[in-house]
């Protein structure tokens, strides 16, 4: 239940069949390296995967506001406009 997405991006802590099976049940990609002790790897998307650090960082950006960080908002409606408002400060620096 959710929001549809093209793609599932992760990393390899991720990887294991049960989560792959879980995406391609979504109809998404799943664009997670394989482990080092796979017996088979599974190849993934590079050029998708480049993007997984701008998200981690984009991650690392919000948290350094701390009333993202600890949610002091209880309504969701709310924490989502300060989700907005930060996004836009990171944007416009």
């Amino acid at each position: 239940d959710g929001q549809q997405a093209g793609a599932v991006l992760a990393d390899k802590a991720y990887d294991g069949n049960d989560l792959r099976d879980r995406i391609a049940a979504m109809n998404a990609t799943a664009v997670i390296p394989s482990k080092r002790n796979r017996k088979v790897a599974i190849p993934h998307d590079a050029s998708i995967y480049k993007h997984r650090n701008q998200i981690e960082r984009c991650f690392s950006r919000l948290k350094h506001f701390r009333r993202f960080a600890t949610r002091y908002d209880r309504r969701t409606v709310h924490f989502t406009g300060f989700v907005h408002l930060a996004a836009a400060m990171i944007w416009l620096r």
